[in-house]
């Protein structure tokens, strides 16, 4: 691995791991389209990896830091959640993403490496990368139908929903699938608007990044070198820079277009990005 495939790679995982665009689909199609298809097989490409998913788990932690820092104040304070309301708020939140992670968790830790194996195939990604566009466009028309039916924020969200938008979340083990984008669309059928379903989005999506790579570290340590290493530290600094940009980014654009068919471009983006992949893949 080059230093240059390490930055573009890196600035791609930044960009799409939280986009909903899908960072595995792009991780897919991308060295296929640029003549790298033989990047997976060096030594180096498995402590890279690692690096970005640890990079951008530390771009999700410094953005939502006030959150994480309530959520932990809430557990290790004794009797702060009864005399503060934020810690109440932050206490209801973690036991939402607790149940939010469970399906994610398990189907992943006993699935995950099957399915990616047999869907990893650039051409495959491209077909998967047209359902996440259709999917993210389908819901948008749908939630403009039953506008008012719902309209909940996560503070007065339940358990059981959370756990719903969590069955969307393991969807996105299929490369192409965005995990930011289907569990929006989660979200946004549980009744949240655009800002609160990314902004849980993101919060749920931390602890599976996050262990990810803490579960790749032996791999990091077995077969890292010197100039891999390197390498590795490139990719994930850049993949933190780009990641934090990407939802500092989003969560203006969902907090902006709140009441608009906000997610509708991006799965306009999916389709065409789709469509070119497998013509040109062909």
């Amino acid at each position: 691995m080059t230093t240059l495939q390490a930055l573009v790679i890196g600035a791609t995982q930044g960009l799409t791991e939280l986009a909903p665009i899908s960072s595995l689909g792009h991780g897919v199609i991308l060295p296929a389209l640029l003549g790298w298809g033989e990047i997976e097989k060096d030594p180096s490409y498995l402590p890279f990896m690692v690096s970005l998913h640890l990079g951008t788990t530390l771009a999700l932690l410094l953005y939502f830091n006030r959150e994480w820092r309530e959520i932990l104040g809430a557990f290790l304070v004794p009797g702060r959640a009864n005399r503060v309301p934020e810690a109440r708020s932050a206490r209801h939140l973690f036991w939402l993403l607790v149940a939010g992670t469970v399906p994610a968790g398990l189907i992943g830790l006993l699935l995950e490496k099957k399915i990616r194996h047999l869907f990893a195939a650039p051409s495959l990604a491209a077909v998967f990368l047209l359902l996440n566009g259709g999917v993210l466009i389908l819901s948008e028309i749908l939630r403009r139908w039953r506008t008012g039916a719902l309209s909940v924020d996560l503070d007065r969200m339940g358990p059981l929903r959370a756990f719903f938008i969590g069955i969307f979340q393991a969807v996105a083990l299929l490369p192409g699938i965005s995990r930011s984008g289907i569990t929006m669309v989660g979200g946004l059928f549980g009744g949240l608007g655009h800002a609160e379903a990314a902004r849980f989005s993101f919060l749920l999506s931390t602890p599976i990044i996050g262990a990810a790579g803490v579960l790749e570290i032996p791999k990091l340590i077995r077969y890292g070198t010197p100039a891999s290493i390197k390498l590795a530290l490139a990719g994930g600094t850049v993949a933190c820079a780009t990641a934090w940009l990407t939802t500092f980014l989003l969560m203006r654009y969902f907090r902006k277009f709140e009441a608009n068919q906000a997610l509708a471009p991006f799965g306009l983006y999916c389709l065409a990005a789709g469509a070119l992949s497998l013509i040109i893949l062909r």
